[in-house]
């Protein structure tokens, strides 16, 4: 999978009131009380990596279905060659989707997505991207993501310090041509873009942005 996340430094300390369980408890109470009980939901296990769950919120009434991963946030993404591992210090985040009609077959890359931190040690920030290397869901126009800023539809989850809050960075998809011009122009760039063009990111048929 390609990446172009940046890796984190060090980090030490640990916490006993900041179990897994207990945060992705929270977690998942947070989702349910901005979005509604889940329509559905789904785990996956990765070589290497604690589980996965991606739940499934919707349609609402403009049809819109959500994606959320939950069992990213469980633990503080950082650096694995960092001879200590900091199991309260780091960002935090669990990622969402926005699919108009619900796509069901992403759940597999979602779960793979937030499984990064783990298996390869990424840091998943505002501004980078995705890269699955494959459609996002069958006859997808789009093999990579980006993360954006939290937009306000999930807000951010305090936790019992010194532990960083969790995050809900929504995911944009983005076409092959539109990742790579991103990688030289940047975010900002390409988001201004589908900004300046009206795009809607939310339709699982889109076409790419002109890019000229």
């Amino acid at each position: 999978m390609a990446h172009d996340f940046p890796l984190f430094g060090d980090f030490h300390g640990d916490s006993p009131d900041l179990t897994r369980e207990a945060v992705l408890a929270a977690v998942e109470a947070r989702l349910i009380a901005t979005l509604g009980e889940p329509s559905g939901r789904a785990a996956v296990t990765f070589l290497g990596a604690d589980r996965i769950e991606v739940l499934r919120f919707g349609p609402d009434a403009e049809g819109l279905v959500r994606y959320s991963t939950l069992g990213m946030a469980a633990a503080p993404m950082a650096d694995p060659t960092s001879p200590v591992a900091d199991q309260v210090r780091g960002p935090r985040v669990e990622l969402l989707l926005t699919v108009r009609g619900g796509r069901d077959d992403v759940l597999r890359s979602l779960a793979t997505f937030a499984a990064t931190p783990q298996v390869e040690g990424l840091v998943v920030a505002p501004g980078g991207s995705l890269d699955l290397g494959a459609p996002l869901w069958e006859g997808a126009p789009f093999t990579s993501v980006l993360a954006a800023e939290p937009g306000g539809l999930v807000e951010d989850l305090e936790l019992a310090e010194p532990a960083e809050p969790v995050r809900f960075l929504p995911l944009l998809p983005m076409t092959p041509n539109e990742a790579g011009w991103k990688r030289v122009h940047g975010a900002a760039a390409l988001q201004e873009r589908w900004l300046n063009h009206g795009t809607d990111l939310r339709d699982p048929q889109r076409r790419g942005v002109p890019l000229d």
